[in-house]
């Protein structure tokens, strides 16, 4: 028998085996208490002042079992302690095993394992199941019934959340899933720790209805950390369409150096350079600071590590880069000179920083080829080879492939531009070079940013090499037409003599044989 030990006016309360009771005058006194009371309750019923329908007297003693609390005393009266009945025939008001199962969820009734998860003040001890929980999870069947079997009856569990925790053991119990934006993380990290995936599944796709881009940065460290790659992907993609929102976000300077450089080596961002030179920054900053450092150059530099030779330098704009990057003292003198060299000089020096444009565009790269046939000994002497364009459909052309020398390794300066034919206005330029192998391959050379082409417009392509002389095309077409391969739709280009100062590119024969572009 157990009886509760009850001090009026207190909150206190101890459960204690009566043969603790040594003085056999002290249990009759006990038992004589419990018997007053018993009559008074049994008056109290009488008399329709605690009237209980039968139907309810079960349920009454299972909500008892899981919240027994002590009766108020009377001020002044002695400290007694009270026979607690067991709870009986809860079973009876419990129709389904999914029933009496949710019943046990954390409730003393038969549990033979107790927990004491978190740390500190913090700690909760909570009951369970053993056979609950190891049909449930096999980590807790090794736990329980393996070659190493704990035998404790008291399990510690410092690293895992008491909200996160009965999370876990109320899923087990019920198949019920209790999660929120506060608990969602630790939950996640308790179903991966025991096992129940699941449970895992229901905190993923919780994540993924929540994603915005102001927590996009946080949930991408998550995903990493917790090994979740779809969920890192959708992150990524967010980032992606949203890169200025994320950037700007508190969370933002949290993330770690590898999720920080896993950013900063996406082709798809969709924002200029120079602010993602400005982000790099405050993250360096805020790392210093965590790492007890002063937020000196220095350090920035040291804390940045990898993610700065992410930054592409390349891609600003002379007046961008001059008055940022090149004041910061970031980076070094030499790494200044040579930057501004690239912007201003012919032939561009090589830098150690990346110069492939970023394209914030989705979906599949596409490409074009206006040549059925490839011809040796094409000249340059300074003048532009052009092409005239128009497209039946919205695209973003990105690059142009070009023909390479007829004399092995080589490098070429080239400037290439898209013109709006009418207004002779130009859309996109890039001032750049390219290094050939000596085939009649085309090399990839890319504009800083996407060019918009809207349909039914005239453009020209244009493109002025400074190098010895290179293979063409020839058998040229004037109609090029590229289908999707999954969904079917059709780009059609139709190419027309660029009449001016041309190098003698034409629809026939001549260089510019491949247009690079997005839908």
């Amino acid at each position: 028998m157990q009886y509760l030990y009850w001090t009026p006016g207190g909150n206190e309360s101890l459960t204690r085996p009566c043969g603790r009771l040594k003085n056999l005058k002290a249990r009759k006194s006990v038992v004589y208490a419990y018997a007053r009371l018993k009559m008074a309750h049994s008056a109290a019923v009488a008399a329709g002042a605690m009237a209980v329908p039968a139907s309810n007297m079960a349920s009454t003693a299972a909500s008892n079992a899981s919240h027994a609390t002590a009766p108020t005393a009377a001020p002044g009266a002695a400290s007694v302690l009270v026979y607690r009945e067991p709870v009986y025939n809860w079973q009876a008001t419990k129709s389904t095993v999914k029933e009496r199962f949710a019943f046990l969820f954390n409730n003393e009734v038969l549990s033979d394992v107790h927990f004491l998860v978190g740390k500190g003040m913090g700690v909760q001890r909570i009951p369970a199941h053993r056979f609950v929980l190891a049909v449930g999870s096999a980590v807790f069947d090794a736990m329980f019934n393996g070659g190493m079997a704990t035998t404790s009856t008291e399990i510690e569990l410092p690293d895992v959340e008491p909200a996160a925790f009965l999370a876990l053991l109320k899923f087990l119990y019920s198949d019920e899933v209790q999660i929120g934006p506060e608990t969602v993380m630790t939950t996640l990290y308790t179903a991966k720790k025991y096992a129940v995936p699941a449970l895992e599944a229901h905190c993923v796709e919780f994540l993924k209805k929540n994603l915005r881009a102001d927590n996009a940065f946080m949930l991408l460290t998550q995903a990493r950390l917790f090994d979740e790659p779809q969920l890192a992907s959708l992150c990524l993609e967010n980032i992606d369409k949203n890169t200025g929102d994320a950037l700007a976000a508190e969370g933002f300077t949290d993330i770690d150096l590898d999720t920080l450089v896993a950013v900063l080596e996406r082709d798809t961002l969709g924002v200029r350079e120079v602010r993602l030179f400005g982000a790099a920054v405050r993250w360096a900053e805020a790392e210093a600071h965590r790492q007890q450092l002063q937020p000196t150059p220095e350090n920035k530099r040291k804390v940045l590590g990898k993610a700065l030779t992410l930054i592409r330098f390349p891609l600003m704009t002379i007046e961008e880069f001059a008055a940022g990057p090149a004041q910061s003292n970031i980076l070094t003198d030499r790494e200044v000179v040579s930057l501004f060299l690239h912007f201003t000089v012919n032939p561009k020096p090589r830098v150690d920083f990346i110069d492939r444009p970023r394209c914030c565009l989705r979906g599949k790269e596409c490409s074009i080829t206006r040549f059925g046939q490839v011809e040796s000994r094409w000249g340059y002497s300074g003048t532009s080879d052009r092409i005239r364009f128009s497209v039946n459909r919205r695209i973003f052309i990105v690059g142009f492939g070009l023909y390479g020398s007829i004399h092995g390794p080589t490098d070429y300066q080239v400037n290439i531009q898209i013109i709006h034919t009418d207004s002779n206005t130009v859309l996109g330029q890039n001032d750049t070079g390219f290094s050939c192998d000596g085939s009649a391959n085309t090399f990839r050379v890319m504009f800083k940013e996407p060019v918009e082409i809207l349909p039914n417009v005239n453009y020209t392509a244009c493109a002025t090499l400074k190098g010895p002389d290179s293979h063409y095309g020839t058998k040229g077409m004037r109609k090029v037409t590229h289908e999707s391969s999954s969904t079917g739709t059709k780009t059609c280009f139709t190419f027309c003599y660029a009449a001016g100062n041309n190098n003698g590119t034409s629809v026939e024969d001549g260089q510019i044989p491949e247009v690079i572009f997005y839908t």
